[in-house]
């Protein structure tokens, strides 16, 4: 039986907090207990936030902590080609259109809506898109795109569950609202989720479930402000017939006004802390691993 893989996963768009600190030491000290496998990948798709320097501060605070992993470190920017065929995949089963509008425009349209009642909302609390796009005929769809338009590229939701009901995962840890065991998947509750845009050959969603198919990951250890998303992830794990990890969501540290921590919080950065005189066993024991 091949060792448990675990990951750490973070974006280099800021410096490491504290919650950053104490996912990574979870994900560290399950690996070691399991005898087990860490990776840590760089999510640098977005390259308008990224830089090299936040990258090599990640290998720096990582090193600190006195926290291993393996090489070489699987760079999202690197494999966009794995993407762009995983969007093709499922572009090819009928679930991905192009949707044109600004998200000013989806603002007017939600608040149009809205005069007639609430809009739903995901999970996160940002509103559905409205699925005008959806309706556009194939010879408006690329006329558009050959005008150069900007767009994304989103999944037909209601399309994806028909192909794919009855959906859950293996919760090890605890949701928000105390949820473990087998969680049901509700991933009609996040809308028309974007796969990729017209720049960028992916999201979040799409290279996540990608990159833990092609790295082996068999248990994912993260914060429970992800706990919602694991639906979309299901979801497009059955329809690419990628392996279902095991999930253990993690509660999240917040700062003294009940939010979670942001990386421009400089009082919980890991590397002013450093500067400050803080230990490795200190982060351990500020994190309530000591």
């Amino acid at each position: 039986m091949s060792p448990p893989v675990f990951r750490f996963a973070p974006s280099p768009n800021g410096y490491l907090h504290l919650g950053h600190a104490y996912s990574a030491l979870l994900n560290s000290d399950r690996a070691r207990e399991t005898g087990g496998r860490l990776l840590l990948r760089i999510e640098d798709i977005d390259a308008t936030r990224c830089r090299p320097e936040y990258e090599t501060a990640i290998y720096e605070d990582l090193a600190w902590l006195g926290i291993a992993w393996e090489t070489p470190v699987r760079r999202q920017s690197e494999h966009l080609d794995a993407y762009r065929t995983a969007l093709d995949r499922l572009s090819a089963l009928g679930l991905v259109y192009p949707a044109f509008e600004s998200r000013a425009e989806i603002a007017r349209q939600v608040a149009a809506r809205e005069a007639d009642g609430p809009w739903p909302r995901d999970p996160d609390g940002a509103p559905l898109y409205p699925g005008a796009a959806r309706s556009l005929f194939a010879n408006e769809r690329d006329r558009l795109i050959d005008t150069g338009a900007p767009y994304a590229l989103r999944l037909d939701m209601a399309a994806a569950c028909r192909r794919a009901a009855g959906l859950s995962w293996n919760e090890l840890g605890v949701g928000p609202d105390g949820e473990r065991g087998v969680v049901p998947a509700r991933p009609e509750a996040w809308g028309d989720v974007i796969l990729a845009r017209k720049e960028t050959p992916t999201s979040y969603h799409l290279s996540v479930v990608v990159d833990d198919a092609l790295q082996d990951v068999s248990e994912i250890v993260r914060g429970q402000d992800l706990f919602h998303a694991t639906s979309v992830h299901r979801l497009l794990q059955v329809l690419l017939r990628l392996p279902e990890p095991v999930y253990r969501h993690h509660g999240l540290l917040r700062d003294e006004a009940g939010r979670k921590l942001s990386k421009s919080t400089s009082s919980t950065g890991l590397r002013e802390l450093r500067a400050a005189g803080a230990t490795p066993a200190g982060i351990r024991q500020l994190v309530g691993l000591g």
